[in-house]
């Protein structure tokens, strides 16, 4: 913990929560024991902060994908949703000959995906008026979908409680 700490979500939140949940969904044979290797958008499009703190969502998918893409050692596959328009510029580029073709292969599309990650960060607070103590429950819901049928192929939960006299503004 950082010498500035509150009842919000702070750095080991995130680096204990990204571990945790790397580890249970690598323990997954359903993702990583298949044929070929899934893909998954894993970004912070769909994972919603409806808790009371401020958080940058960003932070936790980052890390958990970052995780994940280092020790999946590829069985799992990250499709890059969020760089398409940066992959559709290169593409046109390389079709209409103003740059070579690469090194790696020409595709008639970009990677479609199988799975993506979704979540919610939901909080309840509780405050004694007498003494000032807050205390503030987090939940951290983590879900990946089957982006063919809607079914959850994977969910887990982190959670934890933390009071304090007197909060801090988290930014």
């Amino acid at each position: 913990p950082g010498r500035v700490q509150g009842i919000g979500m702070e750095s080991q939140d995130i680096i204990s929560m990204s571990d945790k949940m790397a580890r249970d969904m690598l323990a997954q044979p359903q993702l990583v024991s298949r044929p070929n290797p899934p893909r998954i958008i894993l970004d912070s499009e769909y994972f919603r902060n409806e808790g009371s703190s401020r958080v940058n969502k960003n932070l936790i998918t980052d890390r958990l994908r970052v995780d994940l893409n280092r020790s999946a050692q590829g069985r799992l596959l990250f499709v890059g949703r969020e760089f398409v328009a940066a992959v559709e510029t290169e593409r046109r580029l390389k079709r209409e000959g103003i740059t070579d073709q690469g090194s790696i292969r020409n595709t008639q599309a970009t990677a479609g995906a199988d799975f993506r990650l979704t979540g919610r960060i939901a909080t309840s607070d509780a405050v004694d008026p007498k003494s000032g103590l807050t205390q503030r429950f987090t939940q951290i819901t983590f879900e990946l979908i089957d982006l063919e049928y809607s079914t959850i192929v994977w969910s887990n939960i982190y959670d934890y409680a933390k009071a304090s006299q007197d909060d801090i503004i988290y930014r």
